[in-house]
């Protein structure tokens, strides 16, 4: 048996900890560069924190989904300031900003260079710039990733950057910051921490180690997600589902994911959709015609007792299989109103153009089988 596991440099977690971050602030550089989301105002305890520990810093707002223009802008405005360390707080997306801007403050060369699919997959040279991210809700893990996802606009796709060098120097994971979620957002969210467990767990690229975080993070969603949907204050779920995002991330970033990402890292650079609620519009039928394939193309696999584990987890019955499992998404899906892709307006007209996308996608290469064209054309067809 024969493995790595590659992580943030350091992680802190707990209720009130970013009352802490001004020391290992310090410790990062001289001028930082922060990224916050469309109301800076959620950052302002940070702001805080910094001015009180005397950091100055430079403000850069992503106000909506990041493309690869915004990344560059980011990255321009942090090299005229003289910035020598980043800080991201917000959602994924903002975290995985500041991954960019990280890596491009000490690499040469445009980023281009450095995308998956459209680009040109150049690996990163040298470590990127002091990072700190800090996630204000719980669903990508990206604080724990060594990829940021960018949305190209030109190629109606989402695409990754990629490298050990980006993983963050420090994450630190605050379950207070994500209080103020509205239901929304945490089901998308929590719906997406849950498949990235689930994808990672049923990856060819497994481990003992992310075995044991996928195992413990689909039984935290399990009991935590339904509670902080109805309760955004529900402290010891959001606990859960806080940690659950993190060991997503932890396992993602070692372990791969599947079709699920396939599709919705292709969807989500078509059509302006959440990514979390893509996935869950997605994940049963993925399940479904995983299962089947394997059945009667790899009955061998270990994926397969995978899936019946799962199920035993999430419904809590010692003697549940797959296909309980599967039910079990779906009603949960239905109870956190997550919508079809039709809602979305996918038409039934894209759906080659979205296979072919999705097939090109590198989290298509962790999927525990390899899927026909038409195996992901049915699934498209169900869950529209």
């Amino acid at each position: 048996m024969q493995f790595e596991f590659a992580t943030a440099t350091k992680i802190i977690f707990g209720p009130g900890t970013l009352k802490d971050i001004s020391v290992p602030a310090a410790e990062m550089g001289h001028y930082g560069f922060v990224i916050t989301g469309r109301n800076p105002q959620r950052a302002e305890p940070l702001l805080k924190q910094l001015k009180k520990q005397g950091i100055d810093f430079s403000l850069f707002r992503v106000p909506e989904e990041p493309t690869t223009d915004l990344a560059l802008a980011a990255v321009d405005k942090a090299r005229r300031d003289g910035c020598d360390f980043v800080i991201g707080i917000g959602g994924g997306s903002i975290l995985d900003i500041g991954k960019v801007v990280a890596a491009l403050l000490t690499n040469s060369g445009e980023l281009m260079e450095y995308l998956e699919v459209i680009g040109g997959s150049q690996p990163l040279n040298r470590q990127s710039a002091p990072y700190i991210a800090i996630p204000t809700t719980a669903g990508t893990g990206a604080e724990v990733t060594r990829n940021a996802v960018l949305d190209s606009p030109l190629h109606r796709i989402k695409v990754s950057m990629r490298s050990p060098f980006m993983l963050p120097r420090l994450a630190l994971i605050d379950p207070e910051l994500t209080y103020s979620m509205p239901p929304s957002v945490t089901a998308a969210t929590g719906l997406d921490a849950f498949t990235q467990l689930l994808e990672a767990f049923v990856s060819r690229q497994a481990n003992p180690l992310t075995d044991c975080l996928c195992r413990q993070g689909i039984e935290r969603v399990a009991r935590a997600i339904r509670k902080v949907y109805q309760d955004g204050k529900d402290a010891p779920a959001r606990e859960d589902m806080c940690l659950a995002s993190l060991y997503g991330g932890l396992a993602l970033a070692n372990a791969k994911l599947g079709a699920v990402h396939g599709f919705a890292g292709a969807l989500g650079g078509m059509y302006n959709a959440p990514h979390g609620a893509l996935c869950a519009a997605i994940l049963p039928h993925v399940m479904e015609t995983n299962i089947s394939a394997l059945h009667s193309r790899a009955s061998y696999a270990p994926a397969l007792e995978r899936y019946d584990e799962v199920a035993r987890i999430i419904t809590g019955e010692p003697g549940a299989l797959a296909v309980q499992g599967i039910t079990w998404v779906q009603e949960l899906c239905q109870e956190l109103y997550i919508p079809s892709l039709a809602a979305y307006g996918l038409q039934k007209t894209d759906f080659s153009a979205v296979v072919i996308k999705s097939q090109n996608a590198s989290s298509m290469k962790g999927n525990p089988i390899v899927l026909t064209k038409e195996e992901l054309l049915e699934i498209l067809n169900k869950a529209f």
